[in-house]
């Protein structure tokens, strides 16, 4: 009769325990603001520092030429056809069109659509072939709040390539 406390007692330990593990939204791991922002400096620096040219859109997007491409960049309205891989900061990546899509390509109408601002403004500097990464800084984002897998104030990279364009 005694061991039925101690089962007890074991299996409310080892359920305390799995519980913590399976937390992934620690105070400890979510950064501020100002940490993002350093930490979003620090790399740009090190692709500049690889010899990258490293711009920014007007809204402040930060994206990274990895293959130039040809002709016009999408408008507003225009259907893109594209190629995506997303990470953290950390590089743990989150998503992916080979993940989500038939083929690996998903189209969609650019500025149609609840996207976070950050990916409608990046899009506008990749025209047809080309190969570009994003930086998309939280603000842009998912700010404080996060959303899903992707922790508050986290910087989105996508490397994104413009399969197609199909204007308006």
């Amino acid at each position: 009769m005694k061991r039925k406390p101690i089962l007890f007692a074991i299996l409310i330990v080892a359920g305390i325990f799995v519980s913590s593990c399976l937390n992934n939204n620690n105070k400890e791991d979510i950064q501020t603001p100002e940490e993002e922002m350093a930490l979003l400096s620090e790399y740009i620096h090190g692709l500049e520092n690889e010899g990258n040219n490293v711009d920014t859109t007007a809204l402040g997007v930060f994206y990274v030429v990895m293959e130039e491409g040809e002709g016009a960049y999408p408008q507003i309205g225009d259907s893109i056809t594209i190629r995506y891989n997303g990470y953290l900061m950390n590089g743990d990546q989150f998503d992916s069109s080979a993940w989500n899509f038939e083929n690996g390509l998903w189209t969609f109408v650019l500025g149609d659509g609840n996207y976070i601002e950050g990916w409608n403004d990046g899009m506008k500097v990749i025209n047809k072939g080309a190969k570009v990464q994003l930086m998309i800084p939280s603000s842009l984002a998912y700010g404080s709040t996060g959303y899903n897998i992707i922790p508050p104030n986290n910087t989105l990279i996508f490397v994104v390539e413009m399969v197609d364009i199909i204007s308006d």
